[in-house]
């Protein structure tokens, strides 16, 4: 049994205690309704979903919410840019609280890692520089508005300018302070997962020489400074969570110096947001900082990857285990939550041992969220999970939203069911 997982975790600061850490994960399902051109809503169908994950004390982080219209990476994911998106948020955020949870908005922008036909049209796919698609055979995974798929290759991010970034990270402010309004528990910088910010933290693919490259600092001055200003804007670090990828290799992200570079981060986010004077200290910590594990299918997908990552991961020390550890003590150390996805866990000792054994504040779920929307419970009592159905992950191309969405029934549910079926059994004997 659990010792640590169905325990109480105190996060925002102060503001929020979770009766338990079984996170639900950002997951994009792609089940947005089209108000306009590029303009997609979450509806009662979205907020049903959300509200069928929440439990009592915890935590679920949505999919991300892309700040503008060029920030979004796909379609059918709603944003938070337009005022005819609000209505649909707020029946998630009364959702999630009607079931006594807490739920923080991922704001989060694609960069490179889109086309122009779903962002407004040509020069509005950026990054930190303009570079070349890797495969130049890889095609966007969803079809252009006129049906055709697209190679990422014909159409090359465009290099931010100072003024761009500067109404980027205007974009975020923005979308944090309507999500807080909205009333959203905090807000999530996705700072991973290829996107964005990550695209800015490697080197090969931000190239710059001015002060948002060139160096480890250079390179983490885009995020610091979008983390900074959304801080700033929503009224402390309390209300902040930021998620990072030191291992990833998602979106062409294999820049060098990982160690240093993650290492760098994590300090200035523990210097400027962690408890620097120890527990009586009172200055506002980050709500927590999440982090995704070293996905090994990638990083050993083949010799030439493997070889190429480790050289990748350390200059200074080569050697040095491929983990978060480093990053997790850091912050630790600054008493700054830390949250683990990515585990793999199927039952609560599997997880509990990322928290007894390695020190995570909580644990995140993805895919076993799909498909148990009353994962915790499930957990907690040792009940066997429901499979998922990976084919419905990003949409459900039969046209009914809700299939693979919001179908699955609990296992409180299954079991009615199964003793249904048993009575009906019994009585055609």
């Amino acid at each position: 049994m659990s010792t640590i997982l169905f325990t109480p975790l105190v996060i925002g600061n102060g503001r929020i205690q979770l009766q338990h850490r079984v996170v639900m994960a950002p997951m994009t399902r792609n089940r947005g309704v089209l108000h306009k051109d590029g303009v997609w809503l979450a509806d009662d169908v979205v907020a049903q979903y959300y509200g069928q994950r929440a439990s009592q004390g915890g935590l679920l982080i949505t999919e991300g919410i892309p700040p503008s219209l060029e920030a979004a990476g796909m379609p059918n994911v709603p944003g938070l840019f337009d005022p005819a998106q609000h209505t649909g948020w707020k029946k998630v955020v009364d959702a999630v609280h009607a079931r006594g949870g807490f739920v923080y908005a991922q704001l989060w922008h694609a960069g490179r890692a889109t086309i122009p036909h779903f962002t407004g049209g040509p020069g509005t796919n950026v990054s930190a520089s303009s570079v070349p698609w890797e495969n130049p055979d890889e095609t966007y995974p969803f079809r252009a508005p006129d049906k055709q798929k697209i190679k990422y290759a014909d159409f090359p991010s465009t290099a931010m300018t100072d003024a761009h970034i500067a109404q980027t990270m205007a974009d975020f402010v923005k979308a944090a302070k309507t999500a807080i309004t909205l009333g959203f528990d905090g807000v999530e910088i996705n700072g991973g997962n290829g996107n964005l910010l990550d695209q800015f933290l490697h080197s090969n693919l931000n190239l710059r020489t001015d002060g948002y490259g060139g160096s480890i600092e250079g390179r983490c001055k885009f995020p610091l400074d979008l983390i900074a200003a959304v801080v700033e804007a929503v009224g402390g670090a309390g209300e902040v969570g930021v998620r990072l990828e030191p291992t990833g290799l998602y979106q062409g992200t294999r820049g060098d110096e990982r160690v240093e570079t993650w290492g760098y981060l994590c300090k200035q986010l523990a210097e400027k947001y962690g408890q620097a004077g120890g527990e009586s200290s009172n200055k506002e910590k980050l709500s927590y900082v999440h982090f995704i594990e070293p996905r090994f299918d990638r990083i050993d997908a083949d010799e030439v990857t493997a070889a190429a990552f480790r050289k990748s991961w350390s200059s200074s020390s080569p050697d040095t285990p491929i983990s978060n550890k480093t990053f997790l003590d850091i912050l630790a150390a600054s008493g700054i939550p830390c949250i683990v996805c990515g585990g793999g866990w199927t039952t609560a000792e599997e997880a509990d041992k990322a928290l007894s054994e390695q020190g995570w504040s909580a644990t995140a779920f993805a895919r076993q969220f799909v498909s148990n929307p009353d994962l915790p419970e499930r957990l907690h009592l040792g009940k066997k999970l429901a499979e998922f159905d990976r084919s419905r992950f990003y949409g459900s191309w039969d046209g009914v939203r809700q299939h693979g969405y919001t179908d699955y029934p609990t296992w409180e549910e299954e079991e009615a069911k199964r003793k249904e079926e048993e009575e009906k059994q019994e009585k055609a004997k």
